[in-house]
Parts: structure tokens; C-alpha cells; sequence
């Protein structure tokens, strides 16, 4: 049974920094590619970032040299790393594990 528990989130000033983390169980998780998605109160679920098992990675125009995703196959994580927050980038954030397993989310509040 595939699990995956988001932390991190929180509470930020505009400019600020936030590392997310998603642990994940369950699977080899170095085989399967990772992404990171988000949803804004009364809007879709978008995607953020992804990661390949090799390390090849993809943005949404929307963070592209503000956020990065990085992966830590010893410690089956997934990271998100976001720099120069702003309030459009408030929202419920969301890690998927390649194959449509979904955790519970990590909300991002960006507000001054």
C-alpha cells in the first residue's frame, strides 16, 4: 500500500522561503517519477514541478527560478524548495507518486 505524508507548509511573508518534504512508502520509490501539484482555493489542481527516477525535472512557467524539486532516494523524499514566495502562490500543495497515488496535501499561505 502506497503512502505519502506531506509536511512543511505553513504560514509565509511575501519574499520568504518554504521547504516542503513528502515521504513516501510503500513502493521502490527510486523507480517512479514524482511531482509536486497545488490547488488554489476555487481553482484546479495544477502542476508545480515534477522529477523523473533519473532526476530530470520540470516547472510551471509560473515558479521557474523560484522553485526546485529535488529528490532523496535513501530517504524515499521529495523535496520542494520555494524561494521568493508571493501570495498567488497560496495554495493546497500536493505530492503525487508517479502511477496516480496522491498524499493528503500541505497547505502554503503566502501573506504579510
Amino acid at each position: 500500500q502506497v503512502q505519502l505524508v506531506e509536511s512543511g507548509g505553513g504560514l509565509v511573508q511575501p519574499g520568504g522561503s518554504l521547504r516542503l518534504s513528502c515521504v513516501a512508502s510503500g513502493r521502490s520509490f527510486s523507480l517512479y517519477a514524482m511531482a509536486w501539484y497545488r490547488q488554489a482555493p476555487g481553482k484546479g489542481r495544477e502542476l508545480v514541478a515534477g522529477i523523473t527516477s533519473g532526476g530530470s525535472t520540470n516547472y510551471a512557467d509560473s515558479v521557474k527560478g523560484r522553485f526546485t524539486i529535488s529528490r532523496d532516494n535513501a530517504k524515499n523524499t521529495v523535496y520542494l524548495q520555494m524561494n521568493s514566495l508571493q501570495p498567488e502562490d497560496t495554495a493546497h500543495y500536493y505530492c503525487l507518486l508517479q502511477g496516480g497515488h496522491w498524499g493528503q496535501g500541505t497547505q502554503v499561505t503566502v501573506s504579510s
